[in-house]
């Protein structure tokens, strides 16, 4: 039987052993309501960074800005209302991570690589996809 507990060195102190139990980030320290508030903050800083640094985002933001109210004062369906607004807030989610990836990419190198322009370009095809998931859905529910 194997034993689970790290190996004791000859000082009596635990070695690391070859799994980790928990990798703990050293960022990770908050918890309960502070966390709730840190994440709040980070994420207000996200969207800002995004709304500022990011055309398609802000454009994204300028169609939901029209298209939610317009979703809310159709006479349809609780149901449908919500997945016209889903589909738009989809959109503005994937636009994020796509900005995220496309972020990532550039810090860790400004160099043309085929990776680099996969990855972005993945991230891509998932906008485009989540914008036609919003033609569809809108498609639908207006027109049946």
């Amino acid at each position: 039987m194997q034993n689970s507990q790290p190996e004791s060195s000859s000082n009596g102190q635990r070695s690391p052993s070859k799994h980790l139990e928990t990798a703990v980030s050293p960022f990770k320290g908050k918890t309960g309501i502070r966390r709730l508030i840190n994440a709040m903050k980070y994420s207000a800083h996200g969207l800002r960074a995004a709304f500022v640094h990011e055309d398609a985002f802000r454009q994204e933001v300028f169609l939901a800005v029209v298209l939610i109210p317009l979703a809310l004062f159709l006479h349809k369906s609780p149901v449908e209302k919500a997945l016209l607004i889903s589909s738009i807030l989809l959109v503005m989610i994937v636009e994020l991570l796509n900005s995220a990836i496309e972020a990532a990419v550039d810090h860790t190198s400004t160099e043309h690589h085929p990776l680099a322009k996969q990855a972005k370009d993945i991230g891509s095809a998932a906008v485009f996809i989540a914008l036609v998931i919003v033609a569809v859905v809108w498609g639908l529910v207006l027109f049946g």
